[in-house]
């Protein structure tokens, strides 16, 4: 329903105009006596086009159009006035006018120029629509691969449902560069996008997360809070690793889901929610569910639309591309010869798009030349931790011989060197990567002597 603003300092105008306009039941409609008045009401709704009288006190006429055409650029404005002249009339379209009527108004007139204002309204916003999803897919997206031009197609087509989405794919693959993709293409583009990582949030405080809390729901509740699913109200929520979701809240999100209605934790209030729900994770759902680790009901809600974003090291030829658009990011005009695009192509990027993005920055650091060749890139993709070398998950051969605190200190300090060599030595990711706070893994490291620098 488009909503239309009469701004007319004569009241028998405003009655009339708004009778004429709701009885065609597809308009919504507010008048203002002032332009001042009407001004305030574009502050607080959303309107589509306007019928601003010329003659008006405190503000006139063409001044307000003027004014309007510079603040809500994309309203139509449609002129009225009982002393019209040509010069006035050009003066108005000049400045933006849709159309410019004289007084008396005739009916068939008026729905006529809301009839085409409201069609230019549309066309303009699709076309907008549709130019930001080909940008999007095109500056973002990178790559040209049969399984990047797969989902950037997966991106368009789903970005104009708000049905739910199911990203799979290895940590650093880009899953949220698709979510927020989907949401930026769709019509929640102006509402919020939300994320949260469930691996990084503690069991006892994910519900809080979601949810929200109300004052003394637990110990350090010292005041009510909304959740995520409030906070993404009218947009789109990203369930970022949603396979290490505990089943309490699993079987929650469900209900929401199903009921689009959630209860703050320690509340009693029900509230309503209108949000988008788009999931990914790096493991199989599918045997996690057949384990008992993840609710089967919830797999196929989420899993409307699924969207799989294959390992960098499956699509080799998104490598050069992909390394060169992080380069122009980061302002570096370096060649990269033939013998280093064929090592990139053999290297197994176990951290995917991330790690790619981290021999970027690399490069623009210390790369002093406008190219880059096999030597230098060898050294640069090598450079690792300083006190592991460890490229598989093998453990100490003698783990068997120890006893069980011993044996489970040896086997977390080699779990921890894996982990960290394979994220690069960076403390987020790797925290990220294995569920834990970045506090606690420093605190780890300092407890194990083991020491890294960042690639």
């Amino acid at each position: 329903m488009s909503a239309i603003l009469i701004i007319d300092d004569e009241p028998g105008i405003r009655k009339a105009l708004s009778s004429i306009l709701e009885d065609e039941k597809k308009y919504k409609v507010y008048t203002a006596e002032d332009a001042v008045a009407g001004m305030e009401i574009l502050n607080r709704e959303n309107i589509d086009l306007i019928f601003l009288d010329v003659l008006l006190p405190k503000i006139g006429g063409i001044e307000a159009l003027e004014k309007i055409k510079n603040e809500w650029p994309l309203i139509e404005i449609v002129m009225i006035s009982g002393h019209a002249n040509i010069d006035m009339a050009v003066r108005a379209v000049k400045l933006g006018a849709f159309d410019f009527l004289e007084k008396p108004l005739s009916l068939e007139k008026i729905l006529t120029v809301c009839r085409n204002a409201t069609t230019i309204i549309k066309l303009k916003e699709e076309n907008k629509k549709l130019k930001k999803i080909s940008n999007f897919a095109n500056e973002d997206i990178i790559g040209t691969s049969a399984a990047i031009r797969s989902i950037k197609e997966t991106i368009k087509q789903a970005a104009q449902s708000d049905a739910r989405i199911l990203i799979t794919g290895e940590n650093g693959v880009g899953k949220e560069v698709a979510a927020r993709a989907i949401h930026l293409c769709s019509a929640r583009t102006d509402g919020p996008f939300i994320d949260v990582n469930c691996a990084a949030i503690p069991e006892n405080l994910i519900e809080s997360e979601l949810f929200g809390h109300e004052k003394g729901a637990f110990t350090d509740a010292i005041s009510s809070r909304k959740g995520r699913f409030e906070l993404a109200n009218g947009g789109t929520l990203f369930l970022d690793e949603i396979g290490d979701m505990s089943l309490s809240a699993q079987a929650k999100v469900l209900r929401v889901i199903q009921e689009q209605k959630i209860e703050r934790v320690g509340g009693e209030k029900t509230i309503e929610t209108d949000v988008r729900i788009i999931a990914a994770t790096n493991q199989d759902l599918e045997i996690a569910c057949e384990n008992g680790k993840f609710r089967q009901d919830l797999y196929f809600r989420l899993n409307v639309i699924p969207m799989h974003i294959p390992p960098l090291r499956e699509r080799q030829e998104d490598i050069p591309m992909l390394l060169y658009h992080f380069l122009k990011i980061l302002k570096k005009d370096i060649a990269i010869e033939s013998s280093a695009l064929e090592q990139l192509a053999s290297h197994d990027w176990a951290g995917n798009v991330r790690e790619l993005k981290n021999l970027a920055e690399r490069i623009a650091v210390m790369h002093q030349g406008n190219s880059i060749g096999s030597d230098e890139l060898r050294n640069l993709l090598n450079k690792k931790l300083k006190k592991s070398k460890k490229s598989d998950s093998s453990v100490p051969e003698n783990i068997m011989e120890r006893n069980f605190n011993e044996a489970k200190e040896m086997f977390e300090k080699a779990f921890l060197e894996f982990h960290l060599f394979r994220n690069n030595g960076i403390i987020s990711k790797t925290a990220e990567a294995i569920g834990i706070y970045p506090s606690n893994l420093h605190a780890k490291l300092k407890k194990f002597n083991i020491t890294n620098t960042v690639n």
